[in-house]
């Protein structure tokens, strides 16, 4: 048996709650401590994941000592303020997905991490579930040939109350940041960075974050990626990759481990669908069995969730944001 990482929850959310089940699945890990805004919150939130420590302060879940990573799940919002807290206390971090609101926040971030030397990757869980890895090697081996397309739509009707994170401007709101990343994640991570991008944004009724975003992104290949995400009416949520020999479609929440992988060969033209590993929990124990292992390592960067990976990501949403005219206060 390796080190015992033990985490820190920063934030008490439904995300926070789904990886805190899921943390019991990883092998050598502990959940810690967790802190709220309030110490109520916290206190509930620890009696149900059996957490060592509650605490009522992000503060004084930094100054745990015996913490050796803490997991940002606020509002993206706040990741930057958090996220930067955490680093100042030397304490290793992995944020929850945006990273940032922009570019110039994450290089921040990442800067701060290096003069710390402590651990900082971004929580794009996708990257580390069994479907993404099965899609990746499909497309490495060469069975769909050179893809020339990608499609992908995300989109669903906010429920009453709408939370307001979902269109404030301050809060980093719209539809790119909270789910268009995904279909931006999965096109660079098919095709790499576009050549050329462009996008157009809906913006909501009563602020100027995007309600519909449409982003085409073109490469000197010839391929293309068409990528749309919407909060005004519900989409199949589906990623279709096509190449010159074959094509996949990744079934409803393609980014997500229910996700099913159909396969359809031009020569035979029959879909298959391709078995792909499911475990238990919600899948955000296969991200933080990663951290787990590079902190018993030593490392202070992942080598699958890299920096480089993390700003490209952030270029290319700043890019399309700059292109649409979506902008938050954070920007200036």
């Amino acid at each position: 048996m390796g080190k015992i990482i033990k985490w820190g929850m920063l934030g008490c959310g439904k995300i926070a709650a789904k990886f805190a089940s899921d943390l019991k699945l990883v092998k050598d890990a502990q959940l810690s401590a967790v802190a709220a805004r309030s110490l109520s919150s916290a206190e509930s939130f620890a009696k149900n994941f059996n957490a060592d420590k509650a605490y009522g302060s992000y503060l004084d879940l930094v100054n745990d000592a015996a913490i050796d990573v803490i997991y940002v799940a606020t509002p993206h919002s706040f990741h930057f303020e958090h996220t930067m807290l955490c680093l100042q206390h030397g304490k290793a971090v992995l944020c929850e997905k945006p990273f940032a609101i922009n570019t110039k926040q994450a290089k921040a971030m990442i800067a701060l991490a290096k003069q710390q030397k402590v651990f900082l990757m971004e929580a794009l869980w996708t990257k580390f579930l069994p479907h993404y890895q099965q899609l990746m090697q499909i497309i490495e081996e060469g069975k769909l040939g050179t893809v020339q397309a990608v499609l992908i739509n995300f989109g669903f009707k906010p429920q009453s109350p709408v939370s307001p994170r979902l269109f404030e401007p301050e809060l980093g709101g719209g539809t790119l940041l909270d789910i268009g990343i995904y279909n931006v994640f999965m096109a660079l991570s098919v095709l790499g960075k576009p050549q050329h991008i462009q996008a157009a944004m809906i913006p909501h009724a009563h602020s100027s974050v995007d309600e519909q975003c449409s982003i085409l992104f073109t490469y000197k290949s010839g391929a293309m990626a068409q990528l749309f995400s919407s909060f005004t009416t519900t989409l199949p949520t589906e990623a279709e990759i096509a190449g010159t020999k074959a094509s996949i479609k990744l079934t409803s929440r393609f980014y997500e481990p229910s996700a099913k992988i159909l396969y359809y060969d031009f020569s035979i033209k029959e879909a298959v669908e391709i078995a792909v590993e499911k475990t238990e929990g919600w899948g955000y124990q296969y991200e933080a069995q990663h951290v787990t292992n590079c902190l018993q390592q030593g490392l202070t960067e992942s080598p699958v969730m890299t920096h480089e990976l993390t700003l490209t990501l952030m270029e290319t949403l700043d890019s399309i944001r700059s292109i649409a005219g979506i902008s938050y206060p954070q920007d200036q």
